[in-house]
């Protein structure tokens, strides 16, 4: 008859094998580059598959087992697989070098800086006056909000006085965007480059010392059963913009909730493309989304630029009722720093070019044959 000490062990055992087996599991399912939203939601959370890694692998060398092929294969396999996890997230945290130099300006220089905000406000979130405070606080030179509908666009236009150059596309779908900037915007326009009912802005803002900074702000569908079952449409939105900014000879910035974190294959292609510079790498992962769940969290809102600036200031704001944080970031221009900054830009090969193609294709086909 079998001891409580061995029933418990027993149960330990299995409680582990099936922890560390579906950690191995959402290891491993991404490395497989389809677009199933249910593969595709695996890149998201790798912080917390690396915690329930560990705690499988911890309990695994603690836990008395008998000497098998089956349970050293196990432990081996956890490790490499929490090698991997972190290998894909460290580049997001301080012990990784700052691909983006700190900025030598002075914080005063306010004719070389652009600073934003961006903030996925929630759609359903009643709640503007913490956004307002935010903006009054930061005095931003551009605000982009997403998730707005005309309710949102009547709380926001009382910022109209301080931010007169405006372009916006409210809806009711939870995809509108709404662009305010007390700067001059140039050309400024929404587009929908893939979805007829998913818009984007396009176009340039002036900055004081009379240099114009080409923007583009984006909020693709996620891939999650709700919204898209393939992230089809969010790569290849992503992925024809990379493609538009290899021919900018000038500043460039890309900023939104892209529902995709930046250590995915898709964010790290659209990099290369674009040849834009992530600020968060060397510094941390600023985890925007979910902002009520503090175990899941990751970062979804994101800033991409040129090597043309270096980085003033980049931080979380605090809640605003919304399931993201808003994000503020200050960017100073600085083109000798193109030059310093021109190693850690990554450049695209052949390879990258087809794959490209191949995603734009995949959603635009996905989008023509009504696919959700």
């Amino acid at each position: 008859m079998p001891t409580l000490l061995s029933v418990m062990l027993t149960t330990g055992h299995w409680v582990v094998w099936i922890i560390g087996g579906a950690g191995l599991l959402v290891t491993l399912l991404p490395v497989f580059r389809q677009t199933a939203w249910w593969i595709r939601i695996c890149d998201f959370p790798r912080l917390q598959i690396v915690a329930a890694l560990l705690l499988s692998l911890g309990a695994a060398l603690a836990l008395p087992t008998p000497r098998s092929f089956g349970n050293s294969l196990f432990v081996v396999s956890l490790g490499v697989a929490v090698m991997y996890q972190f290998s894909r997230i460290w580049p997001y945290t301080p012990l990784h070098r700052k691909q983006v130099s700190d900025a030598s300006r002075p914080d005063d220089d306010d004719a070389h800086h652009l600073s934003i905000i961006v903030a996925n406000v929630l759609m359903y979130n009643r709640d503007a006056s913490r956004l307002l405070g935010h903006i009054t606080h930061q005095r931003p030179d551009v605000v982009l909000a997403v998730e707005t509908d005309d309710w949102w666009l009547s709380q926001l236009k009382r910022i109209e006085k301080d931010y007169p150059y405006t372009c916006h596309a409210p809806l009711p779908n939870t995809y509108g965007m709404l662009v305010f900037s007390r700067l001059p915007l140039v050309e400024p326009q929404i587009r929908y480059i893939l979805d007829p009912d998913i818009p984007s802005f396009h176009g340039c803002v002036r900055l004081p010392s009379g240099l114009t900074v080409n923007l583009h702000f984006l909020h693709p569908k996620p891939p999650a059963p709700q919204e898209s079952k393939t992230s089809a449409r969010r790569d290849a939105e992503l992925l024809v913009v990379g493609k538009v900014i290899q021919h900018h000879d000038g500043p460039t910035i890309v900023a939104g909730d892209l529902n995709d974190v930046a250590w995915s294959h898709t964010s790290e292609l659209f990099r290369r493309l674009s040849r834009l510079l992530d600020p968060r790498i060397g510094r941390g992962l600023l985890p925007t989304f979910h902002a009520d769940y503090k175990l899941l969290r990751w970062p979804l809102d994101h800033v991409f630029h040129s090597a043309h600036f270096r980085l003033q200031e980049i931080k979380r704001l605090t809640h605003i009722g919304s399931d993201h944080y808003p994000i503020y970031i200050r960017l100073s221009y600085e083109p000798k720093g193109w030059q310093e900054q021109e190693d850690e830009l990554e450049a695209a090969d052949a390879d990258d070019h087809d794959e490209a193609e191949e995603k734009i294709e995949e959603g635009v086909e996905d989008v023509a044959a009504g696919n959700e």
